[in-house]
């Protein structure tokens, strides 16, 4: 049965200051076995056990929280929108229960979570901090200590009322990061906005004037539509190369199963001087898929028509993602083709900036 678009629980108080930790798996929770790296079990406690290597100082500033752990724990390399979906009515579900939450992960698709989750939890009045670490909790020059004491004490603070990403010192607005990195323990940038805040010493730093509390009007209103609607493909993600074709453009757009596309185009919005491009394009469309494009470049904004080879691509019915990142705009495509909307509200509240995502 289709989840309700709206929660009821949205416009609810805490009614304890304890911080709920979900930890869903991740590098951070792995341990050494004699076949390697595998998941480690009873997160909880080793959690505790690391926490109290701070000094005492720290632990006496850390907020109470609990801790629950997925029974099955998720690669985050195999999370699907229904990973990101079910992320949402945990939080949703608990919202009565704690001031904030913190939400461990694994670091290859953090940041996809981090972006659905705030499209979902949109209005949300209280910190939700999604963290992780490059290496596992208990290994020699791991990150995960320092990661999830900032992450506790980013969750502990009311003013702070979005989904953030707190990783080595800093904190990322969740729909404006990116993993940078496969290695280094700074993994994750917000390369289009300014940190959210930072640990700087032994303080955690947050700068209001970059949040979304200023922005946000009204009760929280969240909308936690049903994404087994776009769990099978629907949504698809094309980055230009070099000699692209018609016909291969095609084969991902003209399939009936394809109910939107985010594309990635190269510099400020340009594609290859190619009229039947242009026409597989229109075409798509023009049949109901809601089409959007950003730049490959990590960097700028896109400007459609700006140059003579991005010329058409409006009147093709594409929408311009200005800054978005990846993460941000395709989660955004998914979040809204998930909703019984008209195409032509999917594509006004597309442009329209609803979480800080451009």
């Amino acid at each position: 049965m289709p989840m309700p678009p709206y929660s009821p629980l949205a416009s609810s108080s805490a009614s304890q200051e304890r911080i709920l930790v979900i930890y869903t798996g991740g590098t951070i929770g792995m341990q050494q076995h004699a076949n390697g790296l595998a998941p480690g079990g009873d997160f909880a406690t080793r959690m505790t056990k690391a926490l109290a290597q701070l000094p005492l100082a720290h632990q006496q500033s850390l907020p109470a929280y609990d801790v629950v752990s997925y029974s099955t724990l998720i690669d985050s390399s195999a999370a699907t929108p229904l990973t990101w979906q079910q992320l949402a009515r945990d939080v949703s579900s608990q919202l009565t229960v704690y001031a904030g939450f913190v939400i461990i992960h694994g670091t290859d698709t953090l940041s996809w979570t981090a972006a659905s989750l705030a499209y979902q939890l949109q209005g949300l009045d209280r910190p939700v901090i999604v963290t992780g670490a490059m290496r596992p909790l208990e290994a020699p020059g791991s990150d995960a200590l320092d990661n999830l004491h900032g992450a506790l004490q980013f969750a502990a603070k009311p003013e702070l009322q979005e989904v953030a990403i707190y990783f080595a010192g800093q904190l990322l607005r969740g729909v404006r990061a990116i993993k940078q990195h496969s290695e280094a323990l700074n993994a994750f940038a917000s390369p289009n906005y300014p940190l959210l805040g930072e640990r700087v010493g032994d303080d955690f730093v947050y700068y209001p004037s970059r949040g979304l509390a200023l922005q946000q009007r009204g009760a929280p209103r969240f909308e936690l539509p049903d994404y087994r609607l776009i769990n099978q493909g629907e949504v698809v993600r094309i980055m230009l190369w070099p000699g692209i074709t018609a016909w291969q453009l095609e084969t991902w757009l003209g399939d009936s199963r394809v109910k939107g596309a985010l594309l990635q185009l190269w510099g400020a919005g340009n594609l290859p001087d190619d009229p039947h491009l242009l026409d597989v394009l229109a075409r798509a469309s023009g049949e109901g898929k809601l089409l959007a494009a950003i730049s490959q470049c990590p960097q700028g904004s896109i400007q459609l028509g700006a140059y003579a080879a991005g010329h058409g691509l409006s009147d093709a019915g594409i929408l311009a993602g200005d800054d978005m990142t990846p993460e941000a705009a395709f989660t955004k495509l998914a979040h809204l083709l998930a909703q019984p909307i008209s195409l032509e509200d999917q594509r006004q509240r597309f442009l329209t900036p609803l979480i800080g995502e451009r």
